[in-house]
């Protein structure tokens, strides 16, 4: 039987995502009201900028005080999607105290502080939801809080940034250079006047940190997560992959350590194989490849941004939480019960793919396998372009074995070194084997 008291929901932010979260709980009153057992009322909308026409919404509603509209006191849920992380975090602790419970996208402050937030939730018995923090629409989220909770995660990878995966994917059908992909994606909206938070890879980033410490039940905050972006990336990079019957793709990798005691967390360009599910992720989609001891692989694909998407997510969420409210419990809080350390970077196990301008004469390759081999690497396969003539320049590209980071990272510096090797082309993790 429905109650007819409505739950009251406040909501934190009215932009591209917000607006999409008010038009839709007004269109879909009926349907949310049958799913979750009770109406679901908007009670307040806090913006910057109260002038602004917001079609749909009550001008009522409308406020710039967003800390007295979470102090209201009979407000059920606070969904918050301002970002950043302050007043965010303000805001969210304050509503916790005062009787609601919280859907946040706020991957920032999830990667930043998430501790501070399941600390508070959890001493005012209140729900904190976060689906549409990490991959818009796709749910991911909720497998791996609840359906995976039973099972033992091993390795989440991913794509998580569309803007990113827009431009290599332009690089690799097209043939354009990073600059002329970055200026589509800006002009068709996918990338932000200024991308840095995306080409950079903060925003991967953040989301690694949220999928690890989820996954691994351990905390994960975004000093955590090693970042590299991909704006070094070439048009001779994504020719080198092609030839090695691989793409470019900007990767969340997160794993456990073979012996369990440690994970790591960490973003960077990488070279994965045709053959992997991945590799076949165009244009500004999203997709999150989960290995897990019973369960297998398991692949969540879908738009990872947007208004409409994300605020599906939302939605999903906001339906659970109000009907934990009904029935007067909690979802799940945090699991950060093994508290396993995060290893650096350096102690990460990968295959690198080298490539140096080399002096075209003889004996160069085996200076240049002398130094690998000092350094405990394995050359896997070599390859070298030159004239041969002894009078300039050549192109030599090395693909590792498997080693450690800091191994490999070693073993570039001192080939910097060679006399012989005039420079370091590009260097990239070979990963998805």
């Amino acid at each position: 039987m429905m109650r007819t008291r409505p739950l009251k929901a406040a909501l934190l932010g009215c932009g591209v995502v917000g607006s999409e979260v008010a038009r839709i709980m007004t269109t879909h009153a009926a349907d949310l009201a049958a799913r979750i057992g009770a109406p679901v009322e908007l009670a307040g909308v806090a913006v910057r900028r109260p002038a602004k026409v917001r079609e749909g919404i009550d001008p009522a509603l409308i406020t710039t005080d967003a800390m007295a509209l979470v102090k209201r006191g009979d407000i059920d849920v606070v969904i918050e999607v301002i970002g950043g992380i302050e007043p965010a975090r303000a805001l969210i602790t304050t509503a916790f105290e005062h009787g609601a419970s919280v859907v946040s996208a706020n991957k920032a402050l999830l990667a930043e502080d998430g501790a501070t937030l399941y600390a508070a939730a959890e001493e005012h018995g209140r729900d904190l939801y976060f689906e549409a923090a990490v991959a818009g629409a796709i749910p991911l989220i909720r497998p791996l809080r609840e359906s995976l909770a039973g099972d033992k995660v091993n390795r989440v990878i991913g794509i998580v940034n569309g803007t990113t995966n827009f431009i290599l994917d332009k690089m690799d059908s097209s043939g354009a250079g990073y600059s002329e992909a970055l200026d589509e994606a800006t002009a068709l909206g996918y990338a932000e006047a200024d991308p840095t938070a995306d080409v950079e890879g903060f925003d991967a980033a953040a989301k690694a940190a949220i999928l690890a410490g989820i996954a691994f039940h351990t905390r994960v905050r975004l000093d955590d997560v090693y970042r590299e972006g991909l704006t070094e990336v070439t048009a001779s990079d994504i020719v080198s992959a092609r030839r090695m019957g691989c793409t470019v793709k900007l990767l969340a990798i997160c794993e456990r350590a073979a012996d369990g005691k440690s994970v790591t967390a960490r973003v960077h360009p990488a070279m994965i194989p045709l053959s992997h599910p991945l590799a076949s992720v165009r244009e500004a989609y999203n997709a999150v490849f989960v290995e897990a001891e019973a369960a297998g692989q398991l692949m969540f694909y879908g738009p990872g941004a947007g208004g409409a998407p994300t605020a599906s997510a939302v939605l999903g969420d906001l339906v659970a939480v109000c009907r934990n409210k009904l029935a007067e419990s909690t979802g799940p809080g945090e699991s950060a019960y093994t508290q396993l350390p995060v290893s650096p970077m350096g102690e990460v196990v990968t295959r690198y793919h080298i490539s140096l301008d080399v002096a075209d004469k003889p004996g160069v390759l085996a200076q240049v396998a002398t130094v690998f081999a000092e350094h405990g690497v394995s050359i896997d396969t070599v390859r070298q372009q030159g004239r041969g003539d002894g009078g300039g320049e050549a192109s030599l590209v090395v693909v590792t074995h498997r080693a450690p980071d800091a191994a490999l990272s070693g073993t570039v510096e001192a080939l910097r070194k060679l006399d012989t090797v005039r420079g370091v082309a590009s260097i990239m993790r070979v990963e998805g084997e």
